[in-house]
């Protein structure tokens, strides 16, 4: 693959969490491939906008767009895979390859039932208190320079009755059908609640393959994020040129 070969990059992050989700994969893949990572309506920079899945989409959009280089690889993570999966639906043309990450459950029936009650619980505790927990869970779990630029943006828990509230009940496997391009299903091993579909995800498609990160959980970028990297790196480079 040549320099001009090489497709555009962008990332969609996850709930309650920005652009900085993506710090260590943007600094990793910058070199060989055009990158960008978006905030989502109602998220990091862009907190004080209301919450959509159509603005999401053309956040994702706008951000193919900006990169200048044709139609982009769309990386997206729990939330925003479900927003990548419905800007395929929208914006086919603008889409050269998908990474679902964690992602591959169907939010359809009463899989969707102890997310609606977490959706309606998180109003109710106050931001500071919340921010406090998150911070604290991901500084035991993770090497500070992964999760800093994720701590440094805050957390958009005013937003997730919203997200939720629209992507619960909207996706299943069938929304593959919508992908008019190769998928990647990139699930950490230990995911097992948005693993649950990955085979029904992969059969609804003509060219998709799963893949696992060893010993990763939900959040696999931050769990392993050498081998996630490193899994986008090769699914992008394999993508068939533009046109």
């Amino acid at each position: 693959m040549t320099a001009a070969d090489a497709p555009p990059i962008v990332f969609v992050h996850g709930t309650r969490f920005s652009a900085g989700q993506w710090s260590t994969q943007l600094a990793a893949l910058r070199e060989e491939f055009p990158v960008a990572a978006v905030d989502l309506p109602g998220h990091g920079a862009r907190s004080a906008e209301p919450w959509s899945l159509g603005a999401a989409a053309e956040v994702v959009a706008c951000a193919v767009d900006a990169l200048g280089r044709g139609p982009a690889l769309v990386v997206g993570h729990s939330l925003g895979g479900y927003v990548a999966l419905e800007f395929a639906r929208r914006r086919s043309e603008r889409l050269r390859g998908l990474v679902l990450a964690g992602a591959s459950a169907s939010t359809r029936g009463p899989w969707a039932t102890p997310y609606r009650w977490v959706a309606g619980l998180v109003p109710r505790i106050p931001a500071d208190r919340l921010t406090r927990w998150n911070d604290r869970l991901l500084l035991r779990h993770y090497p500070k320079d992964v999760v800093e630029a994720t701590i440094r943006s805050g957390y958009a828990f005013h937003t997730l009755p919203a997200a939720w509230g629209e992507v619960l009940g909207r996706f299943d496997a069938g929304a593959m059908r919508h992908v008019a391009a190769p998928a990647l299903i990139l699930n950490g091993e230990k995911d097992s609640v948005f693993r649950s579909g990955e085979a029904d995800f992969a059969r609804a498609h003509p060219d998709a393959r799963v893949e696992l990160i060893p010993r990763a959980g939900h959040l696999a970028n931050f769990d392993a994020p050498d081998a996630f990297t490193d899994a986008v790196r090769r699914f992008a480079r394999q993508l068939p040129g533009d046109g």
